[in-house]
């Protein structure tokens, strides 16, 4: 387990703007900019013992990028991504999104022959788009959207990239099957536990005088260990939890949008479900396929919304947004690299293609609904031009 790690808030921004414009600009501007190799270090992967089939798969080897041959590799598809070009291809990003671009990085190889060559690395979605947007990836990953701040790198050094949401998870705040005690959670129940004014509470019970004072109807907590494994500040699954659970409590209370510093975190979700898993009174959160991977050596917690009702994250609850804590999955993809390289603009095509799109709901995610799916490939084929 990775020793304790203190984390240094920051605010979330609002990004809608600046987004729209960029992916607008990246749908008509053909400008380019000269490669750069990959350069991201490797992140870590301590593998858990959950099925190898959902576990989040290792970053596949690749040579540095050249210029991609011209020989291409018909495909068998039936959505249509037509021939594959031989070439390299560098994925970063969220965590949360990687396995499903290591399903299609696979899928990639399988029907390339090994032609079409593409490493996926995962060390979260703000490390991610730092790297995207000074040139070094051709393709992100991002549990959340990207802020303003982060776009405006990208456009200060030229990049264009084009937005595309492929797949729905529901954060999962979960426990061990041993804790009996806790089966539902409000908001204000988790910021009491988790947030800003909840350093140094040890125990459960710490946490029940300031859930009442901020309204939970979760203010009984148990008197046991509190022992909080989660993602750090990298990660888009830290800052979806923020919003969700946190970020208006603490506004309203002038304190800083965050969680509290004092639990072990990790970039590493398999390093979190550990946590979860390695004690009875555990408490933490991550994607909904890390969860599901589990079976029984983890439990959900119920997340109640607005009307006090208590639900679930399942495929049903995800997809329909009933479930409190549903948000989308995203890729961002260099429209000037995807140009310049033939093996970037084929494994996007695989990616959005019928059997690469199959592969969320191998990964443990949501498809998206069909016309959101037709909207991610029309913006697509846009900014191909």
């Amino acid at each position: 387990m990775e020793q304790l790690s203190v984390k240094i808030s920051r605010k979330r921004f609002a990004a809608a703007a600046v987004v729209a414009s960029l992916a607008l600009a990246a749908c008509g501007s053909a400008d380019s900019s000269e490669d750069a190799e990959p350069t991201a270090d490797e992140t870590a992967a301590a593998a858990t013992d959950a099925p190898a089939a959902t576990d989040a798969p290792a970053a596949t080897d690749a040579p540095a990028a050249t210029d991609a041959p011209a020989d291409t590799m018909e495909t068998s598809d039936a959505g249509g991504s037509g021939e594959l070009a031989a070439g390299t291809v560098f994925v970063t990003g969220s965590s949360t999104v990687e396995p499903v671009s290591v399903r299609v990085s696979e899928l990639a190889g399988e029907l390339s022959g090994g032609e079409l060559n593409v490493t996926v690395e995962g060390p979260g979605t703000g490390d991610g788009y730092e790297i995207f947007c000074s040139g070094e990836a051709d393709v992100t990953g991002g549990s959340r959207a990207i802020r303003e701040e982060e776009a405006q790198l990208c456009a200060d050094a030229g990049i264009e990239f084009v937005e595309l949401k492929i797949a729905i998870d529901g954060l999962t705040v979960a426990t061990s099957p041993n804790n009996t005690a806790v089966e539902c959670l409000d908001n204000a129940a988790l910021y009491a536990l988790i947030g800003p004014e909840s350093e140094g509470f040890a125990n459960w019970s710490d946490a029940n005088a300031l859930a009442a004072e901020v309204g939970s109807a979760f203010a009984e907590l148990p008197d046991a260990p509190l022992v909080i494994s989660g993602p750090g500040e990298e990660s888009g699954t830290y800052d979806s939890f923020v919003e969700f659970a946190i970020g208006d409590l603490a506004e309203e209370r002038g304190q800083e949008e965050a969680t509290r510093a004092d639990y072990t975190s990790s970039a590493n979700d398999n390093l979190i479900v550990q946590g979860i898993e390695g004690s009875d009174t555990s408490l933490g959160w991550v994607g909904y396929a890390y969860y599901k991977a589990e079976g029984e050596r983890m439990k959900a917690i119920a997340v109640a919304n607005d009307e006090g009702e208590c639900v679930l994250p399942t495929e049903e609850t995800v997809a329909d947004g009933s479930y409190p804590f549903s948000r989308d999955l995203f890729i961002y993809v260099n429209t000037a690299k995807a140009m310049e390289n033939p093996a970037v603009a084929s494994y996007i095509d695989l990616y959005l293609s019928d059997e690469g799109i199959a592969k969320v709901s191998e990964a443990g995610y949501v498809q998206v609904p069909s016309a959101d799916l037709t909207a991610a490939r029309d913006a697509w084929t846009a900014a191909k031009g």
